[in-house]
């Protein structure tokens, strides 16, 4: 079955309610002090989830115990005064409580916004799956990039308000990794929890007929070569339409090592691929929507939506 296109949520209003979640790692009390009232300079009212600032008391990479971290997602999504729901930050733990969520409560309740990446992956293919809504790969509220970025934040803010102002993603630095064009439905986030999924509960089946986005950090060149091998070899990657690659921070030398690794993984796909489109764990990071149709195309060096982000 190819990847087929998702709902749109409706785009955001001024004094829309927006609650931020932590559904992975810790977060500094200051920094989403800081990124609530960059939401609020937007017109937005945003508040934070009642466990956003817990530690997990064993494992301080948790933002709190796995059902708490459910919970807030769910609360926020079933509460008819909330139009959006923006992670916080990401580093590890949406695996551990996606399975703790009350799908058909949040199914119920009807679509939303929803943003973030890294981590938060997981989240956004269980969206895509559980919920069939498309979501936001985009920056999130007490991350430092989002804090002191501020052509990230405009990013995020147009797509939220004015969504069909950004319906061309591309960047200064992309570049032609595999020629071509491709049709398909836009999906991914971070390769190594798209890799990590295979074979959980409601894992997608393959990105047959997609156009796959990813990225990720902190992963050396011999673990993002069993990361994308893991996908080959599990027909994950089998029909894929096109493949547009983010930033890959602190993988090592890109021009040296992970291009060279990615052209060896992915060219063989016969599909056009696209690199540094400038989303991801980078400066001036672009907010992708996943779950929208649209056209890759290396001519341009651009994905082009067919239509925007959101309603």
């Amino acid at each position: 079955m190819s990847v087929a296109p998702l709902t749109r949520p409706a785009r955001l209003r001024p004094g829309a309610r927006v609650v931020v979640v932590a559904p992975s790692g810790p977060v500094p009390g200051e920094r989403l002090q800081e990124g609530l009232a960059v939401l609020r300079d937007w017109g937005l009212d945003p508040v934070a989830g009642r466990h956003a600032l817990d530690v997990h008391p064993e494992f301080g990479y948790l933002a709190g115990a796995d059902e708490a971290r459910a919970r807030d997602l769910e609360e926020a999504w079933c509460d008819p005064s909330v139009d959006a729901v923006i992670c916080a930050r990401g580093g590890y733990g949406a695996q551990r409580m996606v399975d703790l969520v009350d799908w058909a409560a949040m199914r119920a309740a009807g679509p939303k916004v929803f943003v973030g990446y890294s981590d938060i992956t997981a989240l956004h293919e269980a969206f895509a799956v559980r919920l069939g809504l498309a979501t936001l790969h985009g920056p999130m509220a007490a991350a430092v990039s989002f804090l002191t970025d501020a052509r990230t934040q405009e990013s995020l803010r147009a797509t939220l308000f004015e969504p069909e102002s950004v319906m061309t993603l591309t960047t200064r630095t992309a570049r032609v990794l595999v020629p071509g064009r491709a049709r398909g439905v836009t999906l991914g986030g971070c390769v190594s929890l798209l890799a990590a999924g295979l074979g959980a509960p409601h894992a997608r089946a393959g990105a047959r007929g997609g156009l796959l986005l990813v990225e990720d950090i902190g992963e050396e060149a011999y673990r993002l070569d069993r990361i994308l091998t893991q996908l080959l070899r599990s027909g994950w990657l089998d029909g894929v339409a096109g493949v547009a690659l983010g930033s890959w921070e602190d993988c090592g030398p890109y021009e040296q090592e992970v291009r060279t690794l990615l052209r060896d993984r992915l060219a063989p796909l016969g599909v056009p691929v696209v690199e540094e489109l400038g989303f991801g764990h980078c400066a001036g990071a672009l907010t992708v929507p996943l779950g929208v149709p649209g056209v890759l195309d290396t001519d341009a060096r651009a994905l082009t939506l067919d239509v925007p982000a959101l309603r």
